[in-house]
């Protein structure tokens, strides 16, 4: 039922676009290219209320004020929520902007609004999480196979390479949950065969949800080595669950740095955790909105980076200026 919602809410904003486009639809948002020779960015992201995502919108607003251009910010209220962030993908596009930023939740739901971007001739370039479409100019994100790959060879170096893993992962319709898990299961199988990893369990990003399959998955498998969590509400959702559950001695690997993840890794709930470079996400996203609205050529990706941090690094200079707590 809930797919069939998200197509009809798809379908519906596309009819919508397309009778807007032919009639020509006025700037409902405020926003439309062209005012004061300013060009407008419409930002949709996977999220708000991680501090992730403020500060991918922090370094979005620094890089627009560098560059003299607007732009909007927006995500749903939790990274589940697809038919909100197609709603907002739609007032964005009816807010007629020059380029879109997209950070898509579902890698295919939003296709038919990506159509309708193209056929009005607004660029899209993705950031985050890859869209299933050759539309985005480029694509701003993290390598989240090979971070993941990272975080899987701590996890069976701190493990001596054998035992059982578990992950919580925050979805499997994004192209950042799928590589997270993939990346983490594809090196664990190649480069580790003494770790036994359990089959993943998804709990949508959500710190209550994360930690109730937390202690469901240790309550299940009493000889249970390590957990990876795979975004911020995930590990942080993990790190409750082993602390609720009351478990001594599980390995707990994670991805993000937030206030908690970072806190955890100092008291030593968590091992360690790789962090991306947010801010430096929103830098190259308007960067490379500015320049799609110049028709400069982009490449097909854009590699914003990420670290491995734990205990022996994490005041290191060069993490501390990528931690976003």
């Amino acid at each position: 039922m809930r797919i069939h919602r998200i197509g009809a809410a798809v379908a519906a904003a596309a009819f919508a676009l397309t009778a807007a486009a032919c009639g020509g639809g006025s700037d409902a948002g405020g926003g439309g290219g062209g005012e004061a020779d300013q060009p407008y960015v419409a930002i949709v992201s996977k999220g708000f209320q991680h501090q992730f995502w403020q500060a991918v919108k922090q370094g979005a607003e620094q890089e627009a004020a560098r560059q003299g251009v607007r732009i909007s910010f927006e995500g749903p209220a939790t990274e589940a929520d697809i038919e909100a962030q197609v709603t907002m993908l739609t007032n964005a596009l009816g807010r007629q902007p020059d380029v879109i930023g997209f950070a898509a939740l579902d890698s295919r739901a939003a296709a038919p609004l990506l159509q309708q971007a193209q056929s009005r001739d607004i660029p899209v370039i993705a950031f985050d999480s890859g869209v299933d479409s050759d539309i985005p100019l480029t694509t701003a994100a993290t390598d989240n196979k090979a971070a993941a790959a990272e975080a899987a060879k701590h996890m069976a170096e701190a493990l001596g390479g054998t035992g059982k893993v578990a992950l919580v992962v925050h979805d499997q319709t994004s192209k950042s949950g799928t590589d997270r898990r993939d990346g983490f299961v594809e090196w664990m199988q190649a480069n580790a065969p003494g770790i036994q990893l359990l089959e993943p369990q998804y709990g949508g990003g959500d710190q209550a949800k994360s930690a109730d399959i937390t202690k469901a998955i240790i309550a299940a498998n009493p000889d249970l080595r390590g957990i990876y969590g795979s975004n911020e509400g995930s590990a942080i959702g993990v790190v409750r669950g082993v602390q609720e559950s009351g478990v001594q001695g599980l390995t707990v690997v994670g991805f993000d740095s937030g206030a908690a993840q970072v806190e955890a890794i100092r008291n030593g709930t968590m091992l360690g955790a790789i962090t991306q470079n947010p801010v430096g996400m929103g830098e190259q996203l308007v960067d490379a909105a500015v320049k799609a609205t110049r028709g400069e050529q982009l490449p097909p990706v854009i590699d914003t980076g990420f670290f491995w941090y734990d205990q022996s690094n994490i005041d290191s200079p060069e993490i501390q200026e990528v931690l976003y707590q």
